[in-house]
């Protein structure tokens, strides 16, 4: 059978975060995970559908890639056809040619597992080695030791608290209230939390999203920061052990965070909360024509 590449609209995100959720294993190579399109869905259910592309052969998807902004595309494959060639073929050459609307032209990067044939062919399209990122994980077989912040996990009511801390974490950042409820309708969040961590005098220091996959597979943090006002505190150590409890309570295997390699304090960040540093991933990058 023929390979397709799909546009899904919103009633098909629900498939695609199922694939999504069936390929998380552990001793995988690093890939995108459902929390990825959960973090993503606060800009709402059409521009996530408008972001997902999706490969697949006789019904079956083969591929999810998300269009992360506007020169970022994050895919992953079902891992029994990471080497598939008619697969790798024909995500090359709908990645390569911006007519197919995968990607637009000029500069733009992949981020796809580096065991994927896929990372063999686009080099011989002009791509080459591109940002380095260093995937972490912390396996959660054992209980989590408590942090040193009182934790709440954010409904609906206490939203508005989440989002003051992520604008105060993130320069730039326009998370709001709306979004948070935007977010909290899409299909990934059925398995996600928001928690806030609050210090000695009770003011919001850090947040964190957590994202499972489902029992016994891997989970992620997307996103997590610390209030610009509270840095230097160790408040980023302690919501990353609160994250990972969570985690654990929702039955994740390990929970996971990728951050680009040139981001030492968040790196030691994670390493100095039992992260254990895995291989660096690199995307793949093209420039302008």
């Amino acid at each position: 059978m023929a390979i397709t590449l799909e546009k899904p609209g919103p009633d098909g995100l629900p498939e695609a975060v199922d694939a999504l959720r069936e390929w998380q294993s552990e001793g995988v190579a690093w890939q995108i995970h459902p929390g990825d399109l959960g973090w993503f869905w606060r800009s709402g259910a059409e521009a996530t559908a408008a972001a997902v592309r999706i490969w697949r052969r006789d019904g079956r998807i083969l591929a999810v890639g998300l269009l992360d902004g506007a020169d970022l595309l994050r895919l992953t494959t079902a891992p029994d056809v990471r080497r598939d060639e008619d697969l790798a073929r024909r995500m090359t050459g709908d990645i390569a040619a911006p007519e197919r609307g995968v990607l637009p032209p000029g500069e733009v990067a992949v981020e796809a597992p580096m065991d994927a044939l896929l990372q063999d062919l686009l080099p011989g399209h002009g791509w080459r080695a591109g940002e380095p990122w260093t995937p972490l994980s912390l396996d959660l077989t054992e209980p989590v030791k408590a942090p040193d912040l009182r934790i709440e996990t954010i409904g609906p009511e206490e939203c508005h608290v989440w989002a003051d801390v992520m604008r105060g974490a993130f320069d730039g950042s326009k998370f709001t209230p709306e979004k948070w409820h935007t977010m909290a309708t899409g299909t990934p969040y059925a398995e996600a939390r928001c928690l806030v961590g609050y210090d000695e005098r009770d003011d919001a220091v850090a947040a964190v999203a957590v994202w499972s996959a489902g029992p016994g597979k891997p989970g992620v943090l997307e996103p997590m920061g610390v209030h610009r006002e509270h840095g230097g505190h160790g408040h980023g150590r302690a919501i990353t052990a609160a994250a990972a409890a969570a985690l654990r309570e929702l039955g994740s295997s390990s929970a996971g965070v990728n951050t680009s390699s040139s981001n030492v304090a968040a790196v030691a960040t994670y390493e100095s909360g039992g992260f254990r540093r895995l291989p660096e991933v690199r995307d793949l990058a093209r420039g302008a024509s």
